[in-house]
């Protein structure tokens, strides 16, 4: 993934979303789509690259018909990301660099601990409390 400052880094991509991403582009391909944008893996209708405000959108629509109430956008998803990867026990570091920040600290700021979450390593940290 090209990131910011057109800095490179590795993002790996589980088995579902490896799946999912053959599904969609063999339907693409099914379709007769026209790939005009070899480089791009999400292509609107016309083979073009998908612009940052068609994810949004697509984001937006998925979300209210999930019957998410609150807002949701594609950065969204980055804090949901980091907050599952730290309720997991992935340490911040390997967080940050998934994430590709230079500071730790931009990454805490992406990250959320909920109470039972602060309990549990709370009790398992200090049995004595």
């Amino acid at each position: 993934v090209l990131g910011k400052g057109r800095k490179e880094r590795i993002v790996p991509l589980g088995s579902k979303a490896c799946d999912a991403i053959r599904e969609y582009i063999n339907k693409k391909q099914d379709a007769g789509s026209k790939m005009q944008d070899s480089q791009a893996l999400f292509l609107n209708q016309r083979g073009k690259r998908l612009t940052a405000r068609s994810g949004w959108n697509i984001v937006d629509k998925y979300a209210r018909r999930g019957a998410i109430k609150r807002h949701i956008s594609p950065h969204s998803l980055r804090h949901t990301f980091a907050t599952h990867l730290l309720e997991g026990g992935a340490d911040l570091r390997v967080i940050q660099e998934l994430l590709g920040h230079s500071n730790l600290s931009t990454t805490q700021k992406y990250t959320h601990i909920n109470l039972d979450q602060l309990m549990k390593v709370y009790d398992k940290a200090h049995p004595k409390a």
